[in-house]
């Protein structure tokens, strides 16, 4: 369980990060490039820790599919980014497939 609460700092992290890149506005403006920079050397570092006992295609799996959730969430309320139904159905897939993956899975290392 520990591992997984890493995996979801690693993901916050991330999704800082990411929200920070799109407003470092290509690396020209300095506070957010740092927290970008931070924040993914956090989230990595993060990451590595989840993968000494996740095994590394069900944690990217996660990392992947709930982090396109929540930046997309993000990128919708903070820069009007909109998304089209075509869209939502599918990261409605990909948060389906990380539901399945957790409860089903044999070797998501419950």
């Amino acid at each position: 369980m520990y591992a997984y609460l890493l995996l979801f700092l690693a993901i916050i992290c991330e999704v800082i990060a990411t929200s920070a890149l799109k407003l470092s506005n290509g690396f020209t403006q300095l506070m957010p490039t740092i927290i970008a920079i931070i924040g993914y050397s956090a989230s990595f570092y993060l990451l590595s820790l989840t993968l000494r006992t996740i095994p590394v295609g069900i944690a990217y799996a996660i990392w992947s599919g709930i982090g396109i959730i929540l930046i997309s969430i993000i990128a919708w309320l903070f820069f009007m980014q909109a998304l089209d139904l075509a869209a939502l159905i599918g990261m409605g897939f990909i948060m389906f497939g990380v539901i399945i993956i957790n409860l089903f899975s044999s070797v998501a290392g419950h």
